[in-house]
């Protein structure tokens, strides 16, 4: 029944109540514009990682509604027969701006924006947000755990602990945008290419009558890629000797030299310089050692600061989940409507919590970058006819504290979200999941280290342009003035 999901139907009942108002109202042609975006990086972190387009291109191009779906809705008997009859021939023909997936963002800019008649734009809301938040959280964490390994391979070995098979396939694709070198997924490997690998489990070494004929079983098997999980039993006494015993009597002879060892319990941080000391003295420098173990960023940096004789980290619940802040909380909101002859009418959002307070109008973002250096200094939002001068100097607000300024001078300027779909139809070309990864590092790479730092990173400045700044000024002092 699952594979049978019309992912449509995935959306918020309001959205249906609502495109059913719009139509009774006369509303459903009105062209609005909508914008995703986040108010807080996960973690305290400086900076998020955006993905999760790839799948909600695939969404966009199937939008329907199958006889099955509109009986559903005709079966509640809240909906107006004309707009049932009106969603047997529902296709998106808006047209969709957003970051390219794996672009490090900002909270407050946009990342993706809608502009579509009302009932489209309102329908889309519910997938484009499960898949924005859940792949860029998972992203970000992955880039976090990775930059924690400082190049070390990290391997993402969650999916048992993931919330259900999407989130362990879509999970496993957003680690390998965050840098992960693989996953134990295999599903994943198979439909996106992220490179599966594996081991053994503890269940192997029990089946055998010793650990020893374990591991000599393994290697004869599987000789040019050898793990051996060495903690079944003992580690130090029984698990690396036995391992060290089948390498070379099995592996080193026929000049293989590519094994390792897994640790997944106990003092990784002294059990793998025990056990690195113990490779070394019988000659096997060249075994390679695997850490595992409910490890994240923070276990991670710890080991490394401690000296741990680790080569590989594999990573599983606490990436998977994203344990230790497992929501990233995009929204998705109103930002502008357009009337009959064409004109943008901006549109804001008011809250007592002024942090909810939405940044109105159809808006481009610019990042800008130092000539000399080529790091990211900055991001501006704009209205979307403006454009930024790269030629002049330019004098950024820290909008938390906007006594703060930052003057720019010889920078380039370079626009953030591009087209994905015009009327309708895709137009974007759609990178491979490799070319993705390459460049979320090269983006990363970009960013000053002050802003990459785990605990208390250095503010990046997210600024609004004077123009839009004084449209947002007006709408609120409109709103007060009503209120």
């Amino acid at each position: 029944m699952m594979d049978e999901l019309n992912y449509t139907m995935l959306c918020d009942f309001y959205e249906l109540t609502m495109g059913n108002g719009y139509f009774k109202t006369g509303l459903h042609k009105k062209i609005c514009y909508f914008d995703v975006f986040f108010r807080k990086v996960p973690d305290g972190g400086g900076f998020a990682i955006a993905a999760g387009l790839d799948q909600i291109i695939d969404y966009i191009q199937n939008l329907h509604f199958d006889k099955r779906d509109v009986e559903y809705l005709r079966s509640k008997g809240c909906f107006d027969e004309q707009f049932l009859r009106w969603l047997k021939y529902f296709r998106f023909t808006g047209d969709i701006w957003a970051v390219p997936e794996g672009t490090p963002v900002f909270p407050g800019e946009p990342v993706i924006t809608v502009r579509a008649p009302a009932v489209e734009a309102q329908l889309v809301e519910t997938y484009l947000l499960l898949q924005f938040n859940h792949q860029s959280l998972i992203a970000t964490k992955a880039n976090r755990v990775v930059r924690a390994a400082q190049g070390r391979p990290v391997l993402e070995f969650g999916s048992r602990r993931a919330q259900g098979g999407d989130a362990a396939i879509l999970g496993a694709r957003a680690t390998y945008i965050g840098g992960c070198a693989g996953t134990a997924c295999t599903i994943t490997d198979q439909l996106y290419g992220v490179p599966a690998g594996g081991t053994m489990a503890h269940s192997w070494v029990q089946m055998f009558d010793s650990e020893y004929e374990a591991f000599k079983a393994y290697c004869e098997i599987y000789p040019t890629n050898a793990t051996l999980l060495v903690d079944t039993y003992n580690t130090l006494k029984s698990g690396v000797p036995n391992a060290i015993r089948c390498f070379k009597e099995i592996l080193v002879p026929k000049g293989i030299t590519n094994f390792a060892i897994r640790l997944d319990s106990g003092d990784i941080s002294y059990l793998s310089k025990q056990a690195r000391k113990m490779l070394d003295e019988a000659g096997l420098q060249c075994c390679r050692i695997t850490a595992s173990n409910a490890l994240d960023e923070e276990l991670i940096q710890d080991l490394i600061s401690q000296g741990a004789c680790v080569d590989t980290f594999g990573v599983g619940e606490r990436l998977i989940t994203a344990r230790s802040e497992p929501v990233f909380g995009a929204v998705y909101k109103l930002a502008a409507v357009e009337t009959e002859a064409g004109d943008i009418l901006p549109r804001i959002k008011i809250s007592e919590n002024t942090a909810k307070i939405t940044t109105p109008h159809f808006k481009k973002v610019y990042r800008l970058f130092d000539r000399a250096t080529g790091k990211a200094l900055a991001d501006q939002i704009c209205v979307w006819d403006e454009t930024v001068d790269d030629t002049q100097p330019l004098t950024i607000f820290d909008q938390d504290a906007v006594w703060k300024t930052k003057k720019l001078e010889n920078f380039r300027a370079q626009e953030l979200l591009v087209p994905i779909f015009q009327a309708g139809k895709l137009v974007y070309r759609r990178p491979s999941l490799k070319e993705i990864r390459e460049y979320c590092a090269a983006q990363v790479d970009l960013l000053w280290d002050e802003v990459k730092r785990f605990h208390n990173p250095h503010t990046y400045y997210v600024d609004l342009s004077e123009k839009l700044w004084l449209v947002k000024r007006e709408l609120l002092r409109l709103t007060a003035e009503e209120g």
